[in-house]
């Protein structure tokens, strides 16, 4: 899908905020190429002021993100999570599959994120979803008790 022909805001003198929003987000993922949820939410605002609505500057941010390499938070997030959610059918989640999410996550986002912050993330949906982790036992570790 093109940004300028198949968007809805394309058509008459939205096409114009679309090109201008389009370079707004090049230039706020610049440096970096990473776009965490604040940033991505000062981008969206940005959106809203130039007249576009939230759903198409999210279509917009996502386009630009692809085409250029951008690695968005939030969908870096969303696939550790996902994986999760599968690793816990059971309820529980063991020291290896949470292991897996966290590098699902570090690998989505590209390193940008420290590890122990990915973890506490990670602990903390757990923990909202009321999912276990998997610990002790006679060989076992705290680990999931650790992440602090």
């Amino acid at each position: 899908m093109s940004l300028f022909s198949d968007s809805p805001a394309a058509s008459g003198q939205n096409s114009e905020a679309v090109k201008r929003f389009v370079e707004y987000i090049k230039l706020q993922t610049y440096e970096d190429k990473y776009l965490d949820r604040k940033e991505e939410r000062k981008i969206l605002e940005k959106a809203v002021e130039m007249g576009l609505g939230i759903e198409e500057g999210l279509g917009v941010i996502r386009q630009v993100a692809a085409a250029n390499n951008i690695v968005l938070e939030r969908e870096a997030e969303e696939r550790a999570v996902d994986a999760l959610r599968t690793f816990a059918m059971d309820g529980k989640v063991d020291k290896k599959e949470f292991a897996n999410a966290v590098t699902i996550f570090r690998t989505a986002c590209k390193d940008k994120l420290p590890e122990i912050e990915i973890k506490r993330r990670l602990k903390k949906f757990m923990l909202e979803n009321g999912w276990k982790a998997k610990e002790g036992g006679l060989f076992g570790s705290n680990w999931f008790s650790e992440i602090v």
